[in-house]
């Protein structure tokens, strides 16, 4: 302290100095320019024509408002540019001055103090201090007595499940939540009555209000603290807690009393405006308040639970107690934005980390309210993140002096990258937002249009179609929010993205040149997927490539042969494409029959075996028409071409095909139909000769060993 007060004596004994030369320096130029009282000089100095005339000019409206404007300019760069080369200065200055007023302030607090103490007197007597104190202890007591009669007349609820089972509500997510919030909202509402009801003087009303938010802070703080304990320690659904019990009620208490101790220190410096204390005694009050807090964070960490075999750290202990004193220091120092940013680097991730638990242990509880709907999660989970965020930004700018028309007018190089940051912020979290409802929203579709529940051929095509598209369309929309979402960070932060985006449309053309294999892919891929060409678990052929569709990407199919290899195949060297499995497929069959074969029989015979083929409960689901004879297809040479053909779903014709022609060849067999097939006969009896020119004839008819058989 006599530290300060001698430099205080110093500053002052300087600044004697500086004015007492200051005056002598005024009277010497006073001395060496004595003021001229000849009228004769006067005359003698009299300005030429040209001058005056100039001086008339100088004189008009126009030239004063340009040498005014002029003369604002300069001095305002010239100030932009020395704040901006000498901002370490102006902080250190700024700490020296902010730890000089509280020091002056400590001196002149009992004296304060007394102020205060007359000003409350004279606020009181008109009323009286008894009525006060009532109205006070009414203040207090109202919304816990409210509290506890809403309780005793609305019991805990118990919930009874489908086993009989009855289940309280620390197990039942929606009853937790409206038990631990509506009798806090009771008690708020109850601790609003007296402050409303009473008539107080205009001091102490600033004072009631203060410590009505104080309370109902404090009850808020431990409804919902005791709300995010029974949701952390929910069991998950293989039965497991996320969190033990015991550290989560240790975290809870220490974090209440850590937000409550700081509601009522801020309503406690609250309290001090209204009496006339000096912003240098209510910094003092806090920081001496402040070490309440730095005790509290202190002790949580030498005391804080430890996981079943873990071994408490002296190392990490001591070092988070040294940060947490860094911190104060850094507050009483006045440097906000080291302070704010140490804090949010401590609690921020873990508010985050406590906020995606709650959520999650919503959306797995069976009885939760949250249980199985995904875009609710997605919008609470990311919704409580991005608020998080957000007003932890606010919160920033606000304490490190940003204020929000500052910022919008813009002034200052840092106003600007104040104001780029925030929105920057705000921008990223509501593309982060959207993001995650439209993939919890594809994810959900993907999940409910499987392919393996489908009922029906046309609800199997559509789910394969969405199983097709909607990956890639995620995907598109992915790289589509991402890219807006930093354009417009970079525009909020003052970057000129015009040139940037046609940048990019250069680079964007130089590409396509480079790559037009890859440009040409990915064009065809999203024509083929526009055609619904084919989908995913279709057979396809296509040239030399044949298989089943397994997945897509942006430039390529990947093909699964029947037997086995998988291809991958560019979208660009598809070409025509057959599908193999779209709608239905016609299969033919050709017989031979002798020539002394009653064909009305026949085609009895094959009517006979397309209607067992309907019958049949194995093979009737996938006829579209079932096997028919449709004539005779020709004379051949040794026998009579019969066609027969059936409609089936893609896909199964091959089996019911085999099956076909195995109760064909039994049905010939029983009705005595018998197939043709190319016979030679040799004799004896002197046609040897036109025997052997036969045998040539037929054997010159034959095909050769290394071309394809007919």
């Amino acid at each position: 302290m006599g530290l300060v007060i001698g430099a205080r004596g110093m500053m002052r004994l300087l600044t004697s100095i500086m004015f007492v030369l200051a005056v002598a320096g005024a009277g010497i130029a006073q001395t060496a320019n004595p003021p001229s009282a000849s009228p004769t000089a006067a005359t003698a100095s009299q300005p030429p024509a040209e001058v005056r005339q100039m001086l008339e000019l100088m004189q008009t409206p126009q030239v004063k408002e340009w040498m005014a404007m002029q003369m604002k300019a300069t001095p305002a760069a010239a100030q932009a540019e020395a704040g901006e080369m000498s901002a370490l200065s102006e902080l250190v200055d700024h700490a020296r001055r902010h730890v000089e007023m509280v020091s002056d302030a400590a001196i002149e607090l009992p004296g304060q103090v007394e102020s205060a103490s007359n000003i409350v007197e004279r606020d009181v007597a008109p009323t009286g201090w008894i009525l006060i104190t009532t109205e006070v202890i009414a203040l207090f007591l109202t919304g816990a007595v409210v509290e506890l009669l809403f309780r005793l007349l609305v019991p805990k609820p118990r919930l009874r499940t489908s086993d009989d089972d009855v289940v309280t509500v620390s197990h039942h997510a929606t009853a937790n939540l409206l038990y631990r919030i509506v009798p806090a909202i009771v008690f708020a509402m109850a601790t609003l009555v007296p402050l409303l009801a009473f008539s107080w003087p205009p001091i102490t009303r600033s004072m009631a209000i203060a410590i009505a938010i104080a309370l109902i802070v404090a009850r808020f703080t431990g409804a919902l603290g005791r709300l995010l304990v029974a949701l952390v320690t929910l069991p998950s659904g293989d039965g497991e807690r996320q969190i033990s019990r015991a550290r989560a009620l240790f975290w809870f208490r220490r974090c209440a009393l850590f937000v409550i101790y700081f509601a009522f220190g801020w309503a406690a410096i609250q309290l001090m405006l209204p009496l006339g204390f000096s912003e240098g005694a209510r910094y003092f009050v806090a920081y001496i308040l402040g070490i309440g807090l730095f005790a509290i964070a202190v002790e949580a960490v030498w005391h804080r639970p430890l996981d079943e075999g873990e071994h408490r750290s002296i190392t990490v202990s001591w070092g988070l107690t040294f940060y947490f004193a860094v911190l104060w220091i850094l507050w009483v120092s006045g440097f906000n934005l080291l302070l704010w940013l140490g804090i949010y680097a401590v609690l921020l991730p873990r508010a985050l980390s406590v906020a995606t638990l709650a959520v999650r242990s919503l959306h797995q509880a069976e009885a939760g309210f949250l249980a199985g709907r995904r875009i609710a999660t997605a919008l609470l989970d990311r919704g409580v993140r991005a608020l998080i965020i957000a007003a932890a930004a606010f919160w920033f700018g606000r304490m490190i002096g940003l204020v929000a028309d500052r910022m919008a007018a813009g002034q200052t190089m840092i106003d600007r990258l104040a104001r780029g940051a925030i929105g920057g912020i705000v921008i990223l979290l509501a593309a982060d937002l959207l993001w995650h409802l439209a993939r919890a929203y594809i994810n959900g579709k993907l999940d409910d249009s499987r392919i393996e529940g489908a009922l029906t051929d046309e609800e199997r095509a559509g789910r394969a179609r969405l199983q097709t598209l909607l990956p890639i369309f995620r995907n598109i929309l992915a790289v589509v929010i991402a890219v807006i979402a930093v354009l417009m960070v970079l525009s909020g932060l003052g970057v000129e993205i015009g040139p940037l985006i046609a940048g990019a449309g250069v680079v964007g053309v130089a590409v396509g040149f480079g790559a037009q294999t890859i440009v040409k892919d990915v064009i065809s891929g999203m024509f083929y997927l526009w055609d619904d060409a084919f989908r995913v678990g279709e057979y396809i052929e296509s040239g030399s490539h044949k298989g089943v569709v397994e997945a897509f990407s942006l430039r390529s199919v990947r093909l699964r042969h029947h037997r086995g290899p998988l291809t991958t195949v560019p979208f660009g060297e598809l070409g025509a494409v057959k599908n193999l499995n779209r709608d239905w497929t016609i299969d033919k069959i050709t017989l031979n029959v002798t020539y002394d074969t009653d064909l009305v029989k026949v085609k009895k015979v094959i009517k006979q075996i397309g209607q067992q083929l309907l019958d049949n409960p194995e093979y009737s689901p996938h006829i579209i028409e079932t096997l028919k004879m449709k004539g005779v297809e020709q004379f051949g040479d040794f026998a009579i071409v019969i066609r027969l053909a059936m409609m089936t779903k893609p896909g199964e014709q091959f089996v019911i095909r085999r099956n076909a022609l195995a109760m064909i060849r039994t049905a010939f067999k029983e009705n005595g139909i018998e197939f043709a097939v190319p016979t030679v006969q040799v004799s004896s009896e002197g046609h040897e000769a036109e025997t052997r020119a036969v045998l040539a004839r037929q054997l010159s008819q034959r095909p050769s060993s290394d071309e394809p058989a007919a």
